[in-house]
Formats: C-alpha cells, sequence, structure tokens
C-alpha cells in the first residue's frame, strides 16, 4: 500500500491514526466542500504530520456526503491513478460507507478499521496487514490541538517550572481544604496588599494593613491561621503580623506570588499533580489555551483548559471549579472534548463543593465525570482518575 483513502471525518483523530500508523507515501481525503478549501486547515493537518516525522502527500478530494453513487466514481477514478491503495473505513458519513463497501467489493482493494474501545486496527477485507493490529501510538496534548486544526498557546502557567514545586502542591491544597470557607477572603487579602505590576517583576515583599477593604463594602482582616500556614509550609517568608495594625511577609518566588493571588490555582496545581502521580499520562499541562483557526466558522476564538492530559491515543480533558457546578461548564467542557479529542476522548470536572444531584445528572448526560469536595477529602484523586482512563 503506498496510497491511503481515508473518509474525512469530523472527529479530528479518525482521520489521522490509520495514515500515522501505516504511513504511506500517499493519503487521499475525501472530504466536505469547507475541508477541500479549507488552505489553512489543511496546512495544519501537514504541520502535524512533518511534527510525527514524516510528510505524505497530501490530497483533499471534495465529496458529497450523501450520494453513495458519486463519492464510489470518485474511489473507482482514485483508484485507477493509484492502484496500489488501501481503504480506511473508521470514519466518514454514512454515504461514504456504503461507498467504500461497493468500491472494495468491485476492486479489491483492501479495507480495515480502527476500534476505539480495543485500540486496535482490524481486518474488514483484504487487509491482513491491518488484522488485529495493536495502535501504538501515542500523542502529546498540543497534537490533538494541532490535528483538530487549532493552535497551543501559552496559559496562565509555565509548565516546564512546575516539576520543581511538586511537593508543595499537596501542603498547599491540605491548607485549602482547612482554610476553604475563607478561601476567597484570604485570597483577596493577599491581593489587596500585593498589588499586581504590569510591565515589570512584581515584588515579592509586601507590607499592609492588618484589615483593608473588602468588596461590595466590606471591611476584610488578615486571617492570621492561614498566612501562618503559607509560612509553616514555606510559600511565603519573613511573616511579622501586628494584630490590628500591620502584617508584612515575603513571597518565596513569584510563582508562589501568582499562586496566592489567585483563588482557583490550588486546585488547578493539585489536580496537575495527581495527573503526573498517576503515572498514566504521557503528557500533562496545566492551562492549557487553545485557539479555534478559522476554520468552520470558529475564527479568533479561544478556551482554556485547566489541566489535561494524554495517555496513548486518549486525551483526558480536566476544568477544575473553585464553585458549584454550572451547566454553562458542563457543556463547554463536553464541546472542547469533542472538539478536540473525538469520541474516545474523556472529561471531567472536579469541584471543591458537594455535587448536587442536577448537576451529576447532567455530567451523567455529557459523559463527564465528576469528581467533589467529599472524593478530594478523602486523597482519591489520582485512583478516580486511573479509573477515568481505564488503566488501573
Amino acid at each position: 500500500m503506498d496510497t491511503l483513502i481515508e473518509l474525512y471525518d469530523e472527529r479530528a483523530i479518525e482521520n489521522i491514526l490509520a495514515p500515522d500508523m501505516f504511513r504511506p507515501q500517499r493519503i487521499v481525503y475525501l472530504c466536505p466542500t469547507e475541508i477541500a478549501q479549507d488552505r489553512k486547515r489543511q496546512e495544519k493537518l501537514k504541520t502535524f504530520f512533518q511534527r510525527r516525522g514524516w510528510e505524505p502527500e497530501l490530497i483533499f478530494v471534495e465529496a458529497s456526503l450523501f450520494k453513495a453513487d458519486r463519492i464510489l466514481r470518485q474511489m473507482l477514478t482514485i483508484g485507477k491513478q493509484y492502484p496500489n491503495c488501501a481503504l480506511d473505513v473508521t470514519g466518514g458519513s454514512d454515504a461514504a460507507l456504503f461507498a467504500a463497501g461497493m468500491f472494495a467489493a468491485q476492486t479489491g482493494a483492501p479495507a480495515f478499521t480502527y476500534s476505539r474501545k480495543k485500540n486496535r486496527f482490524y481486518d474488514i477485507s483484504g487487509a491482513a496487514f491491518a488484522d488485529n493490529l495493536d495502535c501504538t501510538l501515542s500523542y502529546c496534548v498540543e497534537d490533538f490541538f494541532l490535528m483538530a486544526g487549532g493552535t497551543l498557546l501559552p496559559g496562565r502557567v509555565n509548565n516546564a517550572i512546575l516539576s520543581k514545586y511538586l511537593n508543595d502542591f499537596d501542603p498547599f491544597f491540605a491548607c485549602f481544604l482547612r482554610f476553604r470557607r475563607d478561601w476567597p477572603d484570604i485570597i483577596s487579602y493577599i491581593q489587596k496588599i500585593s498589588p499586581a505590576a504590569y510591565g515589570h517583576t512584581p515584588p515579592l515583599s509586601v507590607q499592609g494593613n492588618y484589615t483593608v477593604k473588602g468588596d461590595h463594602g466590606t471591611r476584610n482582616s488578615a486571617n492570621q491561621a492561614a498566612l501562618k500556614e503559607f509560612a509553616r509550609i514555606g510559600l511565603i517568608q519573613n511573616l511579622k503580623i501586628v494584630s490590628g495594625e500591620s502584617v508584612s511577609f515575603r513571597f518565596r518566588d513569584t510563582n508562589t506570588r501568582a499562586w496566592l493571588r489567585d483563588v482557583g490555582s490550588v486546585l488547578e496545581l493539585y489536580a496537575y499533580k495527581a495527573c503526573v502521580d498517576a503515572g498514566i499520562f504521557d503528557d500533562v499541562i496545566s492551562s492549557a489555551v487553545v485557539r479555534w483557526d478559522d476554520t468552520l466558522g470558529h475564527a479568533s476564538v479561544s478556551n482554556e483548559i485547566d489541566v489535561m492530559a494524554a495517555r496513548g491515543v486518549v486525551p483526558l480533558f480536566l476544568s477544575c471549579k473553585t464553585s458549584d457546578i454550572k451547566t454553562e461548564a458542563l457543556n463547554e467542557l463536553a464541546i472542547l472534548r469533542d472538539r478536540f479529542g473525538g469520541k474516545g476522548a474523556k472529561a471531567a470536572i472536579v469541584t471543591t463543593e458537594p455535587c448536587n444531584a442536577a448537576a451529576r445528572h447532567r455530567a451523567a448526560r455529557l459523559q463527564i465525570a465528576v469528581i467533589d469536595l467529599e472524593e478530594l477529602k478523602t486523597g482519591s484523586l489520582v485512583q478516580r482518575l486511573k479509573v477515568i482512563m481505564k488503566a488501573q
């Protein structure tokens, strides 16, 4: 086989698994009009294969989604031009699959498919090379965005430095659980006495009044116990509290400064470490920002996934919430999973609040796993991630 005929599918991974596994000289995509005319999307696919270490010839043929006879004629033309061809029938429309069956029957061209459940290729007709063949491919987080026409952008977190802080994340989260109800006020107080610095390196040493203006005209006083705990676990240094008068301390560095000024960072960092500790992922990224490139009506749109991990050909999308789970958050997570991960992708939402029955029901309908406060308290996040990824 030097030519592989692919039935283009809206799930991006269906379009690249067989090509990447068997690496033919040429790939012919039978695709809808918008893809056949979208040069930018085609270039993204070319870039994806280049990142994988090979450069096949890519041919995009505009095909009907509903006219099996037209698709069959196109396949026969392709088969005459490239006689040493095979057919991947994993994706595509019903009409394309019907045409593929007729093409294989008329020409004897090998046909095969891929099973997501088994992560294995299977011979359909005359494709002994694909018979019961395990898929040994493995992708990083960025690969999943690129194969779907997206771009991974820098997020709020410098992932290159996170490995140096792994030992801090469990104590940081334990501190959060202890002061969970007061956490927004604690972080707000730190924000008030260490204002954001734009355009230059922020100062690490801070000094402020013991009581500051809170939100909505309230007063917000220093939480002495929380500040002392931050000092004990090494996130701040040189802590001095004059009760009722002033507070001063020094952030350990700019990274801990950023995390102590953001309400949600503690959960995201804890979830990131849980993915690392699970030991089953090939790649883990915190704050993965994806831009939906100019394709299918999603120009200049970007979204952030709090934590994303990849295991083999299966990505995991994690949303972290220090609040109740809202329908909007579930819908957004499902859209991102389906668009950039495909049917086999996994999604979970982690919340530091108890999850109510309505939210659980909605999540179940969207096939999103829910990990709430009670499970976080028991330290079972790592085990839940393994269950979600079916990696016991």
